[in-house]
């Protein structure tokens, strides 16, 4: 049955899509491997096809369509190891094609798009959640695919407005990898007129697989009238031992408990269930948030190419940032990109590891253009001028 209703909308959109010749879309997808920071569990390894095994599921995707519009779309794949030369392989790249997906922290992605091969070419960052990408760092050559930390930060504080909850905790992370979610749930409750009330820094050095129930209710005590308790732990390290051991019987939110997330295995509305079950029979795994912004930035690509009859950088870019573009991205909204800033909109799942809870933005939070601007930064905050 799933094969027929294929086929009939590849149909529906040969018949709708203009006339062209047969077209190859070849397109690169750069990985920086990074090391892992040790954490005090070893329960959620991260998987190696990390991103890419959402990129791959894309690819069978504009196959598919590609199939019936004269299309031949390949995927190249380059993986940088610790310490090599990004920059180098971007410009590897670019000599082959002017899409490029970038999977890499925030120097070495624009190390890529400053190449002088990129001026023309359309790049997007699949993974790098940092404001700095989309503010004052911005290029007019980058499109994003990733949240935003403060998409996700955004959707947090819409829930605890609609909740009441505003008297908030902070714990923060000690790391370098914490600061920034730290910044953006920080800006986020002032943003939504909330207070964070309490804030410390996670210093403990007890081994807290043993010490636990002991150490965290002294760290929490002085927390125990906040309304929940907000913790930054990017890199997964203590996070998890905080719900049920605070001093008080609290909520617990941002890094663990309630999450804001652009995906989660528990997503299984508008259609999503199919796209879990494909990507599980596909790579072995759930599909992680990772896995679905690079699913959606080569999804971007198909639905621009088969929509624009084009497969340059520019006409692509243009379409992609015109009104006429819509991702059907399994999230109950269509997905479109900013035109100020690049970013691409889309709902941001507020969940447990078990549970959808609601899925932001939450009814109430009006926008004169479209609410989705309600999470992250909007055009009249923007600092970025790139566009």
């Amino acid at each position: 049955m799933h094969r027929l209703i294929g086929l009939a909308i590849c149909a529906a959109l040969a018949a709708t899509s203009p006339a062209r010749a047969d077209v190859a879309v070849h397109v690169a997808y750069l990985r920086q491997l990074v090391p892992i920071p040790p954490t005090l569990s070893n329960l959620d390894p991260v998987p190696a096809d990390l991103g890419v095994a959402g990129a791959a599921l894309a690819l069978e995707d504009n196959r598919t369509t590609g199939r019936f519009l004269g299309q031949d779309w390949t995927l190249e794949v380059t993986e940088v190891p610790e310490g090599g030369d990004f920059a180098a392989a971007a410009a590897a790249a670019l000599a082959t094609t002017d899409l490029v997906i970038l999977d890499a922290p925030v120097a070495q992605t624009l190390a890529a798009a400053d190449l002088p091969a990129a001026a023309k070419a359309l790049l997007f960052n699949a993974t790098n959640q940092d404001a700095a990408l989309r503010e004052e760092e911005c290029r007019a050559n980058l499109l994003h695919t990733a949240v935003s930390l403060a998409m996700r930060a955004d959707a947090l504080m819409q829930f605890f407005v609609t909740r009441r909850w505003t008297d908030l905790a902070l714990i923060a992370g000690p790391r370098p990898e914490d600061a920034p979610w730290t910044a953006a749930l920080e800006a986020s409750a002032t943003k939504f007129g909330l207070k964070i009330r309490w804030k410390k820094t996670w210093d403990n050095g007890a081994d807290m697989r043993r010490n636990a129930s002991a150490e965290v209710p002294l760290f929490t005590q002085d927390m125990a009238k906040a309304d929940v308790i907000l913790v930054s732990d990017e890199t997964d390290d203590f996070a998890r031992y905080i719900p049920y051991n605070t001093w008080s019987p609290q909520p617990v939110a941002g890094s663990e408990g309630l999450t804001a997330t652009a995906w989660s295995p528990v997503v299984e509305q508008w259609g999503a269930a199919q796209l879990q079950s494909r990507f599980a029979d596909a790579a072995g795994r759930p599909m992680r948030p990772e896995d679905y912004t690079a699913w959606a930035a080569l999804r971007a690509l198909g639905e621009a190419v088969t929509r624009s009859g084009a497969a340059d950088a520019p006409t692509l870019r243009a379409y992609l940032l015109s009104d006429a573009f819509e991702l059907a991205g399994f999230k109950g909204r269509p997905l479109t990109f900013r035109p100020w800033n690049g970013q691409l909109r889309q709902t941001i799942a507020l969940a447990t590891p078990r549970a959808l809870v609601a899925s932001a933005p939450l009814e109430g939070f009006l926008h004169p253009v479209n609410e989705l601007d309600t999470l992250g930064q909007d055009q009249p905050e923007t600092r970025c001028t790139a566009f």
